[in-house]
């Protein structure tokens, strides 16, 4: 599995699939993100450090609710490390320029997803669910970093965005496996298919905004 930011030929191979397959999202960013997005840099690094963050927590939170788990356990304590890495890499390019780490912002597009999450299946199916929302979050941001890596002007910020990209579509493929793992494989694609459906509503209507990373 990934760690850090490996940029092997399998990793690689990772990200053209992904891409050439848009990660599955079924509505790509509205092209005007990315100009919109520097505009305030310390805005949208702020986003992206507390995105950062709470991937961190949202890995933490799936151990301590499934210790059982080994496989889950023995992959997401190293993403753990990864995210908060990650956090701090964001904080130090913040300190770089000279900017400062805002205060965190509620997340509209979390909170969205959350929504159609089935809370009603037993313990497996609450945690596939939980799952694929990760999955799903990983996927956006990857593609998200695919286009600031393409279309920001910063040269150092094409670069940092793309090894971040590189890392989200390794965490993106681990949690669609570990979804397979613990779910029935058939019931586990009809339900992503279900949120990739979900997810494109949301991002339809939500307002385009450069100081969010989703």
């Amino acid at each position: 599995m990934n760690k850090g930011f490996e940029s092997g030929t399998m990793i690689k191979s990772y990200v053209q699939e992904a891409h050439k397959q848009v990660l599955g999202l079924q509505l790509p960013t509205d092209p005007r993100w990315a100009d919109l997005a520097q505009i305030s840099l310390e805005a949208i690094l702020t986003d992206h450090a507390y995105c950062e963050q709470k991937a961190a927590t949202a890995c933490i939170s799936l151990i301590q609710s499934y210790p059982d788990k080994e496989e889950l356990v023995k992959e997401l304590a190293p993403i753990v490390t990864e995210e908060w890495g990650h956090f701090r890499l964001v904080w130090a390019e913040l300190q770089k320029r000279g900017l400062k780490l805002g205060r965190q912002r509620k997340d509209e597009y979390v909170n969205k997803l959350l929504q159609f999450e089935n809370k009603t299946g037993d313990r497996d199916a609450r945690l596939v669910e939980k799952l694929l929302i990760c999955a799903l979050i990983e996927a956006r941001s990857c593609e998200r970093f695919r286009q600031l890596s393409l279309h920001i002007d910063d040269e150092h910020l094409k670069t940092f965005y793309h090894q971040f990209m590189v890392s989200e579509a390794g965490h993106y493929k681990l949690f669609i496996e570990l979804a397979t793992l613990y779910g029935d494989e058939k019931a586990v694609r009809t339900r992503w298919k279900a949120f990739l459906e979900y997810e494109a509503e949301v991002m339809r209507h939500m307002e385009v905004r450069g100081d969010r990373m989703h």
